[in-house]
């Protein structure tokens, strides 16, 4: 049954699911495809697995692979920097791409961008090409910006956290889903075509290759940026204003909560990262496993993206309703503090399958804690939301690359010693997260300003007079509306303020 959103506006639009006040649904059901909220859904994590499929294919045919190109272990670490060094950037430019001109196109130009890369990538003939083609292929995980802002911009704050865990969690997917899914296709292609294991490795990236190009031209023909349209469309139709990037990205920058987040995010999505550079390796090396089954114990990690970062997304909001915006953080603290304590007893076990049997635990953990960052994330900043996204998501590719150089690269560390080192750099990097602080609804230890600053007072302080006067600040008055759920219901926050004939509140300064 279709849900007419009643509002002052002539032509009311009406959805398929319910929705609040700009038009955000208020509900998410996974199996739907109904436009424009639960499609959108749908083609930004299907995308974001194809990327994800493209920039980790070459992990679990290392093997093969570095015997065809005479790489060394100094060459295959590098290349794994490579590979998620390249977002790092690209991730930030991504944030600032949806803030402008919507994750609809900036999504799909991404991904044609560099879908190339991974087709060179059956060319490469030395250490240098692979580490290229790596490089320029990891451009599209930059995806996960667009997929945690279009999901930010179709689900309200009560199930935003949901959206955007099962979005990125199923994405992530793709990071275990290669492990199995490469070493199957060398296969069929070595033993159906008759070629040798050297040409069949290259033919096998055809296949993501050519899965991430189709997911680019779905998003760009079935997509839609906001629930009321494209961008584009209600720009020029005057219902969506055309914002000014060096003001949005001013206040993304002054936002110490945004950097807060990108370091923590690095140290659980990057750490996420890391291992699936790692692990197929690791157990064949260290515990003289063949390479199907390296492959199927690499892919438990990443395949715990089905239901692990989506539980933590879950998690985040159902600590919401109970505790506020508090709760969201006391969470993620405790979450990513236990998975650091688990890897480090990952790299101090010593037998097969007492290490994967926690592997499988601290992948658990630590890809709910990915999902409790974008618990936190969508109410840091309604104007910059994109660039704060692109922040955080950054921060996973530069804790990722960070960890890689120091314990990863070379004969420095073994693998298990730099994976216990990791976990201790996990529970240290995640302190900060304590300092984190909104005044309308408070942090871990102290509860809301005593100055009564409420929803509406923090979000319009993004504005400047001379744009409130032109209403420009409206979408933000909706939002702050909209987020008073994160008040909890055990504790308290500030009280709403009169509102004034334009719709400004009272106390407008933070």
């Amino acid at each position: 049954m279709e849900i007419e959103h009643i509002s002052m506006d002539s032509n009311p639009k009406s959805f398929p699911l319910p929705v609040d006040s700009e038009n955000k649904a208020t509900e998410f059901r996974v199996y739907s495809i109904s436009a424009p909220h639960m499609r959108s859904f749908q083609l930004s994590w299907i995308s974001f697995f194809a990327c994800f499929v493209s920039t980790f294919a070459a992990p679990p045919l290392l093997p093969i692979i570095r015997d065809n190109l005479n790489l060394t272990s100094t060459d295959i670490g590098n290349a794994g920097i490579a590979a998620v060094s390249g977002a790092v950037f690209a991730r930030i430019a991504m944030g600032t791409a949806c803030d402008l001109f919507g994750p609809r196109l900036a999504s799909a130009s991404l991904i044609l961008l560099t879908s190339p890369a991974v087709f060179c990538t059956s060319i490469s003939n030395s250490s240098a090409s692979f580490l290229l083609v790596r490089f320029f292929t990891g451009f599209s995980l930059a995806t996960f910006v667009s997929t945690q802002f279009w999901m930010s911009s179709m689900f309200s704050g009560n199930v935003v956290a949901t959206a955007n865990g099962i979005a990125g969690g199923w994405g992530n997917l793709g990071g275990g889903a290669t492990q199995l899914i490469m070493p199957l296709v060398f296969s069929l292609i070595r033993d159906s075509i008759g070629v040798t294991k050297f040409t069949a490795w290259r033919i096998s990236f055809f296949i993501p290759a050519i899965f991430q190009t189709l997911s680019a031209y779905a998003i760009f023909f079935l997509g839609q940026d906001l629930p009321d349209g494209n961008y584009k469309k209600l720009q020029k139709s005057g219902e969506k204003h055309k914002d000014n990037f060096q003001k949005v990205f001013y206040n993304a920058i002054s936002n110490y909560r945004g950097w807060i987040l990108a370091l923590t995010y690095g140290y659980c999505f990057g750490v996420e990262l890391t291992v699936d550079n790692i692990i197929a390796q690791y157990f064949f090396d260290r515990f003289n496993v063949n390479l199907h089954t390296a492959g199927t114990i690499a892919a438990s990690f990443g395949l715990a993206n089905v239901f692990s970062r989506p539980g933590g997304g879950i998690l985040s909001d159902i600590m919401a309703k109970r505790f506020g915006m508090r709760g969201r953080i006391w969470t993620l603290w405790v979450v990513q503090t236990i998975g650091g304590l688990l890897c480090i007893l990952l790299g101090r076990v010593g037998s097969l399958g007492a290490s994967v049997a926690v592997m499988l635990v601290f992948s658990v953990f630590v890809q709910a804690a990915c999902g409790l960052t974008f618990g936190v994330v969508p109410f840091v900043s309604r104007r910059s939301l994109g660039i704060i996204s692109g922040m955080t998501g950054a921060g996973g590719n530069v804790g990722a690359v960070i960890t890689q150089l120091i314990f990863f690269r070379g004969s420095r560390y073994s693998t298990e010693t730099g994976i216990t080192l990791m976990g201790v750099m996990i529970i240290c990097c995640t302190l900060p997260i304590l300092l984190i602080y909104f005044p309308q609804w408070g942090g871990m230890f102290f509860g809301p300003s005593s100055k009564g600053i409420s929803e509406e007072d923090y979000y319009i302080s993004e504005w400047n007079s001379t744009e409130k006067e032109k209403g420009f600040h409206q979408a933000s008055l909706k939002f702050a509306d909209n987020s008073r759920g994160e008040r909890g219901k055990r504790i308290g926050s500030a009280p709403t303020p009169p509102i004034h004939h334009h719709g400004t509140p009272s106390n407008a300064s933070v």
